[in-house]
C-alpha cells in the first residue's frame, strides 16, 4: 500500500508540522485537535473493522464522520457548540491533506460536506460592579494564601486576562513601577504567540509586588501553597470557591456561571461602559477581530438604556378646552 493513502503519517505531520509550526495554534487548541483524532480514530477503525493503524485516509468517510458527530451528541452528550469544535478539526485535518496530496482533494471535498449545526448564540455573562467588589472582599489578606487569591482577582479585572495566561505569567512580565499613575503594565502571552502589554492599576501593581517580592524573575507569579505554578484548572477552582462564598451576601452571583472568562467579559463591558473605543478593548483583551470584541457593544444593556432614552420622543402637552365662551365665538367665526 502507498504510504500516501495511510492516515497515520498525515496525522504526525498536521499535528506537529501544520498545528504547531505553520499556524502556531494555541497550545488549548492544539490539545483540542489532538482529543478530536484521539476520539475519531478508534471510532472509525471499530466501524470500519480495520486496525487502527492500517487506517486509510479515504476510510475517515464522510458517513463514519456524521456517525461520529451523531455517537457524540447522542452517548456522550456533548453540546452543539462542542460538536462543531469538533468538525472543525476534522475539516481543518482534511484540507491540509488536500493542499499536500491532489489525490486526495475528492475526499477532502466530501469531509468538507458535513455541515455545521446552528446554534444560538447565548449571551455573554458578565458581572456588575458591585458583584466584582463582592467577590474582591472574600480573600483573607491576612494569610498568604488568601493575599494570592486577592492579588490574582485583581489582576485578572485589570487586565482581562485568560486563565491560562494568568497560569503562565512570570514575574519578568511585570513591570511595577508605582511612582506614578499608570506606569505599571504587564506583558501577556497570548493565543498564538501573540503578545500585548496591559496597563496595571496602582492598586494591582502593589498587590502583586507584595506578592512577588524576594523572587527570581523566573518564576511564575501565581504559586500553589506548594509553592508550584498554579494551573487554569486550579484558577477556576478557586474562582468557584469565592463565588460560593461571595453568594452567602451577594446572591444574583450564584445565579451565573463565573469563572476567569467571566472576569474578562466584567473587564471588556465595564471598560466600554467607561467610554473606552472598541479598538482599544480589542487590544486590551488579545482579540484578533474586531468582530469578536463587537459583541460586548451587543450586550451592554445599560447602554442600550441610555441609547434609549436619548431618543425618547418628548411626551406631548394634553390639549385643554377653551371656556365654552371662547368655544361658540370660535364656531359662529368659521
Amino acid at each position: 500500500m502507498d504510504k500516501r493513502e495511510l492516515l497515520g503519517p498525515w496525522l504526525r505531520r498536521f499535528l506537529l508540522e501544520h498545528v504547531v509550526h505553520e499556524r502556531n495554534l494555541s497550545h488549548n487548541t492544539q490539545q483540542s485537535y489532538r482529543d478530536t483524532l484521539t476520539m475519531l480514530l478508534p471510532f472509525v477503525a471499530d466501524r470500519a473493522e480495520i486496525p487502527l493503524d492500517r487506517l486509510r485516509v479515504i476510510d475517515l468517510s464522510g458517513n463514519h464522520i456524521r456517525a461520529f458527530l451523531r455517537h457524540l451528541e447522542q452517548v456522550r452528550k456533548v453540546s452543539v457548540s462542542t460538536r462543531n469544535q469538533r468538525l472543525a478539526a476534522i475539516h481543518a485535518l482534511a484540507r491540509f491533506i488536500a493542499e499536500h496530496s491532489p489525490q486526495h482533494v475528492a475526499w477532502a471535498g466530501e469531509v468538507r460536506t458535513v455541515p455545521f449545526k446552528k446554534t444560538v448564540r447565548g449571551l455573554v455573562p458578565y458581572l456588575d460592579k458591585h458583584e466584582v467588589e463582592a467577590l474582591l472582599k472574600i480573600p483573607d489578606r491576612s494569610t498568604v494564601q488568601g493575599q494570592r487569591n486577592y492579588a490574582l482577582l485583581l489582576f485578572l479585572y485589570n487586565s482581562g486576562a485568560r486563565a491560562s495566561e494568568a497560569a503562565n505569567l512570570c514575574i519578568s512580565d511585570l513591570n511595577l513601577d508605582t511612582r506614578q499613575p499608570l506606569t505599571a503594565s504587564v506583558r501577556i502571552l497570548g493565543k498564538g504567540g501573540k503578545v500585548r502589554r496591559c496597563p496595571l492599576w496602582q492598586k494591582t501593581a502593589i498587590e502583586l509586588a507584595q506578592l512577588v517580592k524576594e523572587r527570581v524573575p523566573e518564576q511564575r507569579v501565581f504559586l500553589n501553597r506548594h509553592r508550584e505554578p498554579l494551573t487554569r484548572f486550579g484558577i477556576h477552582a478557586l474562582i468557584r470557591r469565592c463565588v460560593v462564598q461571595a453568594g452567602e451576601h451577594t446572591p444574583s452571583l450564584l445565579a451565573k456561571r463565573v469563572g476567569p472568562h467571566t472576569l474578562r467579559h466584567s473587564t471588556a463591558t465595564h471598560l466600554l461602559r467607561a467610554g473606552v473605543d472598541l479598538n482599544t478593548i480589542r487590544a486590551w483583551l488579545g482579540h484578533v477581530s474586531l468582530d469578536t470584541t463587537q459583541i460586548y457593544a451587543e450586550i451592554d444593556l445599560e447602554a442600550k438604556a441610555r441609547a434609549l432614552d436619548r431618543c425618547q420622543i418628548p411626551e406631548s402637552k394634553s390639549p385643554t378646552l377653551e371656556p365654552s365662551d371662547g368655544l361658540m365665538h370660535f364656531l359662529r367665526t368659521i
